[in-house]
């Protein structure tokens, strides 16, 4: 719509009719004429008016009777009288019937103007008014179906919903959410959210979420226990448009099934593995037996193959109770009886124990270490970690080079760093290595026998120990695992 605004000038006197042209089209006005009211209903019909001047007395059709079907049509455009001296009582009752106002003749310019300004004025304010009703009705009725199709969508999930506002009240919530939490009346939103859960950690989570500053969006995920059901709520801040948290979205995924199949699995694990070590052992021992010739003498052929078969038993032993200890430590029963260990004598023995294997190799293998204090740790769990990072550094580096284990005291920390210069890891590869079963594939160390279970076994005992460990690798360059541990301090 045009900002211009169009002004339709009703007289039966030219000179009127002119001189009103003349003075308003001056003050970028958009005036139409009109001879008698007759006319000017017709240009009504025809054409957008947001203002008449209406002179009282005319042929045809009378300032009176236009006005009344001006009322009748156009409710909304302002109508000025233009009146005589004789007919003011009559523009008077005009006013009563609807007219904005009356000016008389002769016109005086400031005056005139002035009413006419006023009028208009009044017009473009009840237009802009009528565009941002209109508006908010869209927006209105947009809003609510997009509320719509949002609950729709919402209702149509597979896993809960959960809607939060800043008060903590859930306002949106979808009916798997319901049966996941084993609600079975019906709520109507706005609720406490002590309404819907009662587990703490969940609720704890969802208020640091509100804490959260303007422009970080941190997702939270955790497992919350429901009855019998084990469920993953994944938490993250409803954002506003300035980027204020407004409140906390909440996704609940009901993964009892995996967490049976998990437990499952591991009972397997356990049974195979127990099964398997007992008869392996009992082989081990008989092959033991003849190898010292307890049931007779052995030619050096004999005594190589059964060199061997005890090989590759104590090999198949070693992935066994990597299988047993994995096992122990997801379920929470790795046995540790820590002491105040000196983790330097410890790294002395390790280096040792390893040095003939590295010499083979062609590898240089250090060890240095200074300003240590005692950790309170298991000391065979902490054999096993740095057996497990000293000998993955070696079987990685298969044309020589050096291997370095160095320690040092920073504080109430212990940092513990094994270097090699081998094959290196990609990039892409870092976020795996402590995963289960997986080995890093390089065409160098296709030799390397292995069951992919080091790593995990390290990162869980370092973690049990409070402990960090972290990695950085450049391929063809080499790796180095960094562990933090805390250290006993005097107090």
């Amino acid at each position: 719509m045009s900002d211009v605004i169009r002004i339709l000038v009703v007289d039966d006197e030219r000179p009127i009719r002119e001189g009103c042209q003349r003075v308003l089209t001056a003050k970028d006005y958009d005036v139409r004429t009109a001879e008698n009211g007759q006319e000017a209903l017709d240009i009504l019909e025809r054409e957008r008016v947001d203002l008449i001047l209406l002179d009282l007395k005319m042929p045809v059709l009378s300032g009176e009777e236009v006005l009344q079907a001006v009322q009748e049509r156009h409710p909304d455009v302002p109508v000025i009288i233009i009146t005589g001296h004789g007919t003011v009582d009559t523009a008077v009752e005009c006013m009563k019937n609807g007219a904005y106002d009356f000016i008389t003749k002769p016109f005086q310019i400031d005056q005139f103007l002035a009413t006419v300004n006023r009028a208009s004025e009044k017009r473009k304010l009840e237009q802009q008014a009528r565009r941002y009703q209109e508006e908010n009705v869209r927006n209105l009725y947009d809003l609510h179906l997009e509320k719509s199709r949002l609950r729709t969508m919402i209702n149509c999930l597979a896993n809960g919903v959960m809607v939060t506002n800043r008060s903590m009240e859930v306002v949106l919530h979808n009916p798997v959410l319901m049966q996941l939490l084993d609600i079975k009346e019906e709520i109507d939103a706005p609720v406490p959210i002590s309404g819907i859960t009662s587990d703490q950690a969940l609720i704890k989570t969802l208020e640091s979420i509100l804490e959260q500053h303007e422009g970080k969006s941190e997702w939270v995920s955790q497992e919350i226990q429901v009855g019998a059901k084990a469920l993953r709520a994944i938490s993250a801040p409803a954002l506003g448009p300035d980027g204020d948290v407004m409140g906390t979205v909440t996704v609940l995924e009901d993964i009892t099934p995996f967490k049976q199949l998990d437990q499952m699995k591991t009972d397997f694990v356990n049974m195979v593995a127990h099964e398997l070590r007992s008869p392996l052992v009992s082989i081990r021992q008989l092959q033991s037996v003849i190898l010292e010739g307890l049931t007779g003498p052995l030619n050096e052929k004999q005594k190589d193959y059964i060199s061997r078969g005890m090989n590759k038993i104590d090999a198949l032993l070693g992935l066994i109770n990597d299988l047993l200890d994995i096992a122990k430590i997801e379920a929470g029963k790795y046995e540790q009886h820590r002491i105040p260990t000196d983790l330097g004598k410890l790294m002395k023995e390790t280096v040792s124990l390893l040095e003939p294997r590295a010499k083979q190799q062609g590898i240089t293998i250090t060890c240095d270490y200074h300003d240590l204090k005692p950790v309170q740790a298991d000391p065979k769990n902490m054999e096993e970690v740095l057996n497990n990072l000293l000998s993955n550094a070696i079987n990685y580096s298969p044309n020589g080079g050096t291997v370095a284990v160095r320690a040092r005291g920073l504080g109430e920390f212990m940092e513990i760093e094994v270097t090699d210069t081998g094959v290196g890891i990609p990039e892409e590869e870092l976020p795996k290595i402590f995963d289960k079963f997986y080995r890093v594939k390089h065409p160098e160390t296709r030799k390397v026998i292995g069951t992919g279970l080091g790593l995990a076994i390290v990162k869980s005992v370092v973690e049990a120990h409070n402990g960090t460990i972290e990695v950085e690798s450049t391929p063809g360059k080499g790796s180095t695992f960094r562990i933090r541990l805390p250290m006993i301090v005097e107090g």
